[in-house]
């Protein structure tokens, strides 16, 4: 029996290993589980084409939205561990989602194999110029002032934006009702068009419209003021530490992919950011790049997860 255990461990180690000394051979898939337009597609529509020449591949960049983010995010858990399909981690799929949702698909610390940690980027709220107040002292008379009235837009039902506006009523004791969409574009298009007057968002989608004065920014979650928007508080300026969190956007795959490709991917996605224009391009939306290891990024998604499970038990959050 150890000798039969044994020879098939070593078999499967070499197999492991003949595939990723031929990897890539064939097109790569890298999913995105939310819509276009929000930030985790503009991260990975920047470093796909300068990933796909760093692995000698085509990367190709498929969306696959709902369940806010859960459905993409399973079809990746689900997947063939070699490496051709890749899905984009996020903070929504791979902590706050699971946290609030007891039926997720996938357990997200021991169903993916996680491969680099991309950058982390601010969040932040956001109100329709038609909103009555432009400052975060008016937005909160105005929440204070009509509870019930007002609706915010999110990526979707127990992503970031829905877990940390949540918290955010729950600390500053307002109510406004939770209006979910399949992704952060179709929330910030019609938030933009009017239609919901205030957002919280993931700041490199949001940005460009508040930079255009299409939307007004409130407040951020961010270690300190951004360059890109040096008048506005952060929540831990405003009394308000627990929602001052950033989020990530990296790479994983499924689980019990070969260790070999997990660090071809891995030094791949690091040449890639070596491009002064994919930096430049992530930098400008006030995004910070990380590039970790597998192993760094393993913990920090582990370290979310358990972070936003104590924000649904502590806050008593439930879905919609």
């Amino acid at each position: 029996m150890f000798r039969r255990t044994t020879l098939a461990l070593s078999l499967l180690l070499i197999s492991g290993a003949v595939l990723a000394q031929g990897y890539p051979n064939k097109v790569i898939k890298l999913q995105i589980p939310f819509a276009p337009g929000g930030t985790t597609d503009i991260i990975a529509r920047t470093i796909s084409d300068a990933l796909g020449k760093a692995l000698g591949q085509t990367v190709i960049v498929e969306n696959k939205a709902g369940g806010g983010g859960l459905i993409g995010a399973n079809e990746t858990a689900k997947a063939a561990p070699d490496g051709y399909s890749l899905g984009m981690a996020t903070v929504s799929t791979t902590a706050a989602n699971p946290a609030i949702n007891p039926k997720t698909p996938y357990n997200p610390l021991t169903d993916f194999t996680p491969i680099i940690n991309i950058a982390a980027t601010p969040n932040v709220i956001a109100v329709h110029p038609s909103f009555p107040a432009k400052d975060y002292k008016g937005f909160l008379a105005e929440l204070k002032k009509s509870p019930g009235k007002y609706s915010y837009s999110s990526s979707g039902t127990g992503g970031i934006g829905h877990l940390q506006m949540e918290l955010y009523k729950n600390m500053s004791s307002t109510f406004v009702t939770h209006i979910p969409y399949r992704g952060a574009g179709p929330a910030l298009n019609d938030t933009v068009a009017g239609q919901v007057l205030m957002t919280f968002d993931n700041l490199p989608s949001a940005l460009p419209f508040i930079q255009s004065g299409r939307l007004v920014a409130i407040a951020v979650a961010a270690p300190q003021r951004l360059t890109q928007l040096p008048n506005i508080p952060t929540f831990k300026e405003l009394g308000l530490e627990p929602v001052n969190r950033m989020a990530y956007y990296g790479i994983y795959g499924p689980k019990g992919m070969p260790r070999d490709i997990v660090d071809k991917i891995n030094a791949g996605v690091r040449k890639a950011l070596e491009d002064p224009a994919v930096k430049k391009r992530i930098e400008d939306t006030g995004s910070i790049i990380i590039a970790n290891t597998p192993e760094q990024f393993a913990a920090q998604i582990a370290a979310e997860f358990d972070v936003y499970k104590k924000v649904v038990e502590t806050a008593k959050l439930k879905l919609d």
